[in-house]
């Protein structure tokens, strides 16, 4: 714990400190495969949940590692973490993996700190960077092992080109660097998955929402939170558009 600490310090500070845990074991060889990655999970939450409890004693935490307890429902502040987000890619020594601390007040995603740590950086909703300019053609992010059939449909649409990648963390902060313009999901996804990406793209000037336009919303009794639009503000309409007129079949 640091005295004065602030919540957008504190969780950079732990999104980079489970980044070094998870570095660490990956580089050491202790482990391999699925083992790594529950082994890294375990590890990094262990000191997410000791740093927070610490830190701030009064807030409610959702880890998608611990047993959940809605008693946090309750609580104005929930700080919602992903210790390694992007197991898989973690495990088979890739790049494209996370770690999400962020802090839900009232529900809405008001700090966030995404590291990725393959890459050697972080990004927060405290320091955030100027949006690159659009790319052309437009790049729209997928799931490299199972893309979405509505972001499939609605870049056929807008004639983006289609960018695999791995975590939901890395895939956001992929729009928020300017190396995509849009990241769609529709596969599923819970709170953890999307609490601190959303906080650092809406500090990034990013238009953030559920694939149906309505605003996310966090600490909620049920964590499932399966769709996500996180895009350019000025490609958000027609997104959203062409999302709606999707059918399967």
């Amino acid at each position: 714990m640091i005295v004065g600490e602030t919540d957008e310090q504190l969780a950079e500070r732990l999104a980079n400190a489970a980044g070094g845990i998870l570095l660490d074991l990956q580089a050491s060889g202790e482990f391999v495969d699925s083992a790594l990655g529950k082994v890294g999970d375990a590890r990094a939450n262990a000191m997410l949940m000791d740093e927070l409890r610490a830190a701030r004693p009064d807030d409610a935490i959702l880890s998608e590692e611990e047993k959940d307890n809605v008693a946090r429902c309750g609580v104005s502040r929930a700080w919602i973490v992903d210790p390694l987000d992007g197991t898989r890619e973690y495990s088979e020594g890739r790049s494209d993996w996370a770690v999400h601390v962020a802090l839900a007040v009232d529900g809405v995603p008001t700090v966030g700190a995404v590291a990725l740590p393959g890459f050697g950086l972080t990004l927060t909703s405290g320091s955030p960077k100027p949006l690159a300019p659009v790319n052309v053609p437009l790049r729209m992010l997928v799931s490299r092992t199972r893309p979405a059939a509505e972001a499939v449909y609605v870049a056929e649409k807008m004639g983006a080109e289609l960018l695999a990648m791995g975590s939901a963390g890395a895939k956001a902060m992929a729009v928020v660097l300017g190396q995509a313009d849009i990241y769609l999901h529709t596969g599923g996804q819970y709170e953890w998955d999307n609490c601190a990406p959303a906080a650092v793209a809406i500090a990034a000037g990013l238009h953030v929402s559920r694939a149906d336009g309505s605003p996310l919303f966090y600490n909620c009794a049920n964590p499932y939170l399966p769709d996500l639009l996180i895009c350019r503000q000025e490609l958000a309409e027609e997104v959203l558009r062409f999302a709606a007129e999707y059918s399967p079949g």
